[in-house]
């Protein structure tokens, strides 16, 4: 088949979909990546993919760029012609499948995640509770990666239920994330990964580090992350100065290998609003450490309290410290155990060799049914 993978950056591709991209070319596709260039757009071409371009504004609501957008995109798959097309992220997943319906290929969807738009009622949020209840009439499948998710969208009237299927979010390559053997650092050392974004929960980790320390908590306090400050959620640059200089954290800059920080950690820390499934649980739980995230959706479909971390509730600094508080009093046996307990999980529910199966479950469906209705024809 000669199969489209459509999303907002190169960089998405390769750092979250690379193993599902190789698994379709050892089969035998022919596959597309449509995204803006960056540095990755090279890998990508370096393994066999046919890459094209788009002008793709990820952060803008301009309703004129997309609707050029989607007029773009569908005169790409006219001539590109993929048997299928695979969407990710929000705007291939709208103006993508429009634009797929448009040209005649059957799409299918993944839902990665809802972001704060869907956190409170509003103008934006209707709007695009609107424009997802249109462009979702056209794909033949719809993945969502927690059942919050999907059970929202079945609740709001957007999508149809027997569209819908759930996925164990991009996958984890668990030979690439591998436990490391158990050692506790002589100092506890908390690490978050993440964006610097409001919405990742950053300030109340900053708040929850202020509780502790008032407490006399001796323990590392890391921050793993591209600065974003551009970015409507983004943290001034001023702030993270400010807790740089006194103390509060480590910050420890971006990378494009997370394994030696998580590695290095005793605990992982994500106090998320909401996600679809979060990369950075599941990367540390493939690597046996246990973790403290907030039960919100997403972030509670990683992590079970009590079994492979702990639950905390969403914006509250309070209950975030007491839960990290709680982790660095656990025994070494009780670290160990809940580290194991969450490679297990892994192993079980999110490998990505079940994103591979999944999808080329539904796309050979899609395929029968296209050599099914020309038959008819």
């Amino acid at each position: 088949m000669r199969v489209a993978i459509v999303i907002n950056t190169s960089w998405n591709i390769y750092n979250f979909r690379m193993n599902f991209v190789k698994a379709l070319l050892e089969q035998g596709h022919e596959v597309h990546t449509i995204a803006p260039e960056d540095d990755y757009t090279k890998l990508l071409t370096a393994v066999g993919c046919n890459h094209h371009n788009v002008y793709m504004d990820s952060r803008g609501a301009s309703p004129l760029k997309d609707f050029a957008l989607m007029l773009e995109l569908t005169m790409l798959y006219k001539k590109v012609k993929p048997d299928v097309i695979l969407h990710y992220t929000i705007k291939p997943n709208v103006y993508g499948s429009m634009a797929a319906a448009l040209a005649g290929i059957p799409a299918i969807n993944n839902v990665c995640g809802l972001g704060t738009v869907f956190l409170k009622e509003g103008l934006v949020s209707k709007i695009a509770k609107f424009l997802y209840k249109i462009s979702f009439r056209f794909p033949k499948k719809v993945f969502f990666q927690n059942p919050d998710d999907l059970q929202l969208f079945l609740d709001k009237a957007i999508i149809r239920d027997d569209k819908t299927e759930l996925l164990p979010g991009s996958g984890i390559d668990l030979n690439q994330f591998e436990p490391q053997p158990f050692k506790r650092n002589n100092t506890f050392t908390f690490l978050v990964v993440s964006r610097i974004l409001f919405d990742k929960g950053i300030i109340e980790y900053i708040e929850a580090i202020k509780i502790l320390k008032a407490k006399g908590v001796n323990a590392k306090f890391q921050l793993l992350g591209g600065k974003d400050p551009e970015h409507k959620r983004g943290i001034p640059l001023v702030d993270i100065d400010n807790w740089i200089s006194q103390g509060l954290i480590d910050y420890l800059g971006k990378t494009s290998d997370v394994r030696p920080y998580l590695s290095a950690a005793d605990c992982v820390v994500l106090p998320s609003y909401r996600e679809g499934s979060p990369r950075s649980l599941m990367e540390a739980a493939a690597m046996s450490k246990p973790i403290v995230t907030t039960n919100v959706p997403g972030c509670n479909q990683v992590v079970v309290g009590g079994f492979n971390g702990l639950l905390c509730e969403s914006h509250n600094p309070e209950d975030l410290a007491d839960k990290m508080l709680q982790m660095m009093e656990f025994s070494d046996v009780s670290l160990q155990l809940m580290g194991e307990c969450g490679r297990r999980k892994m192993e079980l529910e999110f490998s990505d060799t079940i994103i591979v199966d999944r999808y080329t479950s539904v796309m050979k469906k899609v395929e029968h049914d296209a050599v099914a209705k020309l038959m008819v024809s």
